[in-house]
């Protein structure tokens, strides 16, 4: 068993690095204050090829998979951007080129890879909706067939990234819930391009005040009669949960490693204050009160970052991976809360000072334990699917 990572991760880790040693940790204060888009990182993501790493060669690529792109993210997050950073690679990278990669026919391929590989567009992706929240089988947007084409209508929530986005990955009930048998059929993932729906007035979005990530703004979306071919399918009509399985498990792969990445960031702001601080003649580090949670914080995120590359590995070479997945998210969340705890805690009244960024580190890391999947829900799975424990519903 080798625990080495390969050598297109490493050249990752280094390429992101090399870039993100530009940007400092003000940079990204900026960035969250500002509720702007870090448009220089992004820029130089692009130029670099970082973007592409999961878009086959022959759309102008570099043809790697989800462990590259976690490692990019973990990097990019630990450089200091903690949660802005996964909104980067999971919006485009992951949403759009990994998805297309596996599920989008020849002709989407080869329109939008080579887009996607240079951040010519970018994509978002809407599932969650008002009413049916984490359980995404009882949505009810609904694409009625008409002749060749579909229409659409409903109504999406949490909506990341539309105001950028060229294309959406749109998930739809083609079979209402009620009669699909089983649930999970009747699916069906529509391409849809945004600025054209928006500019036809049969798209359009409200941006949800929020208390952190403001880097991307995230929207309520509503869809009105929406005309779309069938040429716009991703993978088959009704059989969406094959390709829905291949964006929820990575989503959650890279938003582990995004979260890994902010309690990088957290704990060495913590461990830099403990050691610089003074109080009652000593460094506060050297209290074992301050000192162990922060030793108990490094001790998980080496255990979550040895899940989170299993995950991506797992995915990588198609074999089952959503225990996996679950499990990466639930540790490095919760590895990430911990650390900003930590940090908080360590840096007492004066954590709440926004001169420090530690207030904006905790807003981020309460993110992961309530999305894009609660805890709780990821607790459910393990026990049910996983220990095989009794259902409560």
């Amino acid at each position: 068993m080798d625990f080495t990572l390969p050598e297109s991760a490493q050249a990752v880790r280094r390429g992101i690095a090399d870039i993100c040693s530009r940007y400092d940790m003000d940079y990204w204060q900026r960035c969250e204050s500002e509720k702007r888009w870090p448009e220089e990182v992004w820029a130089e993501l692009a130029k670099g090829g970082w973007l592409g790493l999961a878009v086959p060669e022959e759309y102008g690529g570099a043809g790697q998979g989800l462990l590259e792109l976690a490692v990019a993210t973990e990097t990019l997050s630990a450089s200091g951007s903690a949660g802005g950073s996964a909104f980067m690679y999971v919006l485009t990278p992951g949403f759009g080129a990994l998805t297309l990669a596996r599920h989008g026919s020849a002709e989407q391929k080869a329109a939008l890879l080579p887009k996607l590989a240079t951040g010519e567009i970018e994509t978002c992706f809407a599932l969650t909706e008002p009413d049916a929240g984490s359980n995404s089988l009882a949505i009810s947007t609904f694409a009625r067939r008409d002749g060749d084409d579909f229409v659409v209508n409903g109504q999406k929530i949490w909506i990341t990234g539309v105001q950028r986005a060229a294309w959406m990955l749109l998930v739809t009930r083609t079979i209402p819930a009620a009669q699909a048998k089983p649930r999970s059929d009747g699916l069906t993932v529509f391409l849809v391009n945004v600025p054209e729906a928006v500019a036809a007035g049969r798209l359009s979005y409200r941006p949800i005040p929020k208390m952190g990530a403001n880097t991307t703004p995230s929207n309520m979306v509503f869809i009105d009669d929406l005309r779309l071919p069938a040429s716009s399918v991703v993978g088959e009509v009704d059989r969406g949960v094959a390709v829905l399985w291949d964006v929820l498990n990575p989503e959650r792969i890279l938003l582990a490693a995004s979260a890994l990445g902010g309690a990088e960031v957290a704990l060495r702001v913590g461990v830099d204050y403990a050691k610089q601080r003074e109080v009652f003649g000593r460094p506060i580090g050297a209290n074992q009160a301050i000192a162990f949670p922060l030793a108990q914080v490094k001790a998980k995120i080496e255990l979550a970052r040895l899940m989170l590359y299993k995950a991506a590995w797992s995915f990588d070479n198609r074999l089952p991976c959503g225990t996996e997945a679950n499990i990466a998210k639930l540790t490095a969340s919760q590895a990430a809360w911990e650390a900003a705890d930590a940090a908080f805690q360590t840096h007492g009244g004066m954590a709440y000072s926004l001169e420090y960024p530690v207030a904006r580190l905790l807003a981020d890391a309460r993110i992961g334990r309530i999305a894009p999947v609660t805890e709780e829900l990821l607790l459910n799975y393990l026990a049910t699917q996983v220990l095989g424990l009794p259902r409560s519903f």
